[in-house]
């Protein structure tokens, strides 16, 4: 849909932009038309516009434009967006309208790929998505550690900065709020190995030692890491979901226009409260796996609780249940930036919000299994 040719062939194309803060507006002027398709790509290439959460592309110094011209500004406008800023159109003809109205309403067939029953091809073409899709997961994690960094360092000059009460409002809802089912699983996960251990044992004429293989397997191991696991479950899906509501109803671009930093106000005090609520967790989920353990070696292997205690007490020293607080924070750390990272990728749909909450259960839960392995493998070679 070519418009005044005889002006194309006279006046160049041009592409200014001006950034006031937050805030781009572009003034595209002269012809946009298919006879300066390379000149138009070369000046779309060369335009740097930063971050912005704001942007207006205006019209009004266009003296020519076809259907080439308009895709590549509705391509540009598409790529601003998708860096997060909110776009407007200004000085619009009514003719040219109608051009950006027919070229949003043609949608391209999406890219579906050749699947057949095993193809090499299409294994190598999954593997490859998959790596470029944890390359990106972890640049975005990358890049909200070194935003946390400097949010911290900013709080150690001013102290006032950390919301205390967001910190304390997330601690209640990820610690005191999980301490009932926390209890309950591991009461249950105690009194289950020591049942098991017990049974296998007593055929070898060993089933005292079914406490130690209690004391020891929930204070290193158990206790800490099935307490990561229901606290990515319940806290970690609750932060993406709530990030990704609030990306949904445009609150965080809200948050950007004020001034506002996402990190300090939204995911500072919940990795906070996390890193705070799971050693807690934690140490609530050995106490209660051990009352677990002693209850069924007492009702199942005749083990009184005074020979249960003593018992332990030869077994487990301070550098076992050293050993499985100390991975505590480290695993809070890794739900939290899995969460929030999935919370910030939510798009504007329901179906992105759910696909999102799930893959950050199970991005967590795969993370906090990887994470206590290497923990083991390091206490492991120094000794512990």
């Amino acid at each position: 849909m070519p418009a005044d040719l005889g002006v194309a062939a006279r006046i160049a194309p041009t592409l200014d932009a001006h950034g006031e803060g937050n805030i781009l507006r572009l003034c595209p002027g002269g012809c946009w038309t298919i006879h300066d398709a390379e000149q138009l790509e070369s000046l779309i290439a060369g335009l740097r516009c930063g971050e912005p959460v704001y942007a207006v592309v205006d019209l009004s110094r266009i003296d020519s434009l076809d259907t080439a011209g308009a895709w590549l500004l509705h391509r540009l406008q598409g790529d601003l967006e998708y860096r997060g800023a909110r776009v407007d159109r200004v000085g619009v003809s009514d003719t040219y309208a109608a051009l950006f109205s027919e070229i949003e309403a043609h949608h391209p067939t999406p890219w579906k790929p050749y699947r057949s029953r095993f193809s090499v091809v299409s294994l190598l073409e999954k593997t490859g998505r998959q790596m470029t899709e944890v390359a990106n997961d972890a640049v975005a994690v990358c890049h909200i550690v070194g935003s946390l960094a400097a949010v911290l360092s900013g709080i150690l000059f001013n102290p006032r900065r950390l919301r205390a009460v967001s910190v304390a409002v997330q601690f209640d809802r990820s610690c005191i709020g999980a301490v009932p089912i926390v209890l309950l699983m591991s009461f249950l996960i105690g009194g289950i190995i020591a049942q098991q251990g017990g049974f296998y044992l007593r055929q070898f004429g060993a089933d005292l030692f079914a406490v130690d293989l209690a004391g020891v397997l929930v204070l290193r191991e158990i206790g800490v890491l099935l307490t990561a696991i229901m606290v990515a479950g319940r806290s970690g899906s609750a932060f993406t979901a709530e990030l990704g509501s609030m990306k949904m109803r445009e609150e965080i671009d809200a948050l950007h226009v004020i001034g506002l930093k996402v990190t300090e106000v939204l995911i500072l005090p919940r990795i906070l409260a996390l890193m705070l609520a799971l050693p807690v967790l934690a140490f609530l989920a050995d106490l209660a796996a051990l009352f677990g353990a002693g209850l069924v070696t007492w009702l199942y292997l005749d083990i009184v609780p005074q020979t249960f205690l003593q018992r332990l007490q030869e077994a487990v020293t301070m550098e076992t249940v050293n050993v499985g607080l100390i991975k505590a924070p480290f695993m809070a750390l890794i739900i939290g930036l899995v969460a929030c990272v999935e919370g910030l990728k939510v798009g504007g749909s329901s179906e992105s919000l759910g696909r999102h909450t799930t893959l950050s259960v199970v991005k967590a839960i795969f993370m906090v299994i990887v994470v206590d392995g290497l923990f083991a493998i390091f206490f492991a070679s120094v000794g512990i």
